[in-house]
């Protein structure tokens, strides 16, 4: 569950003098604050990560020998302000032979964690991975193994998506938790449910096959549009 259950971010509002503007937040920066603002949590050996230059790009690489660590920060992040998350992701190899909605293939060669806490009430604590799929299509969404009622699994890319190419991708959160956990019947109550994030994670895992995995993430930023 808890390999499942991560991460976070919060928000930046800048005042100009005709009102409220809502900045675009990025939560990572790689070129100026490298790894500083994040926190290494291991479940199962230690993934690899560092900040470097990769294809014309400063980014993440992670790499994963049989092993299942990530990287998580904790930031609030209102979605009604910046629901959208965008970010760029790379990978050189996949995980063949697996079959990920089983516990056994519960592994990705790159996925960006969002989470919502639940606080004492752990059971409310609800958490959406965008995955990179060696083995489902692109769009697909399934129940986490470990955790099918608190985290739910989404292949923003698939089986069919290149290696060694960058992409660029672009999420509305809040649009895709009310999809993914379920519609509350009214604006006031979806808002209760899911207006908040408090935690994003990255994680290249490949414990679960005993496998390697190679991949680099760009820069993830949270956006107004």
């Amino acid at each position: 569950m808890f390999k499942g259950i991560f991460i976070a971010v919060g928000f930046i509002l800048t005042i100009i003098s005709s009102g409220y503007v809502f900045a675009s937040i990025n939560i990572t920066d790689w070129k100026d604050n490298g790894l500083t603002q994040w926190e290494a949590k291991e479940f199962s050996g230690n993934s690899l990560y560092k900040v470097m230059q990769y294809k014309d790009k400063t980014s993440l690489q992670a790499l994963s020998d049989n092993s299942a660590s990530g990287l998580v920060l904790t930031q609030k992040i209102d979605l009604l302000d910046n629901p959208y998350l965008n970010w760029s992701w790379l990978i050189e190899k996949k995980l063949t032979g697996l079959n990920e909605r089983e516990k056994a293939g519960d592994d990705f060669v790159a996925r960006i964690y969002v989470v919502i806490e639940g606080g004492f009430l752990v059971w409310k604590t609800k958490s959406l991975n965008y995955v990179w799929s060696s083995n489902q299509p692109k769009g697909q969404s399934w129940n986490n193994p470990f955790a099918p009622s608190n985290v739910k699994m989404m292949s923003v890319r698939g089986n069919e998506s290149e290696t060694g190419k960058w992409y660029q991708e672009k999420r509305n959160v809040y649009q895709d938790l009310i999809d993914i956990f379920g519609d509350k019947g009214s604006d006031k109550e979806n808002q209760k449910s899911y207006q908040y994030i408090d935690v994003i994670a990255i994680m290249t895992d490949s414990d679960n096959s005993g496998k390697n995995a190679e991949s680099y993430y760009g820069d993830i930023i949270f956006t107004q549009q």
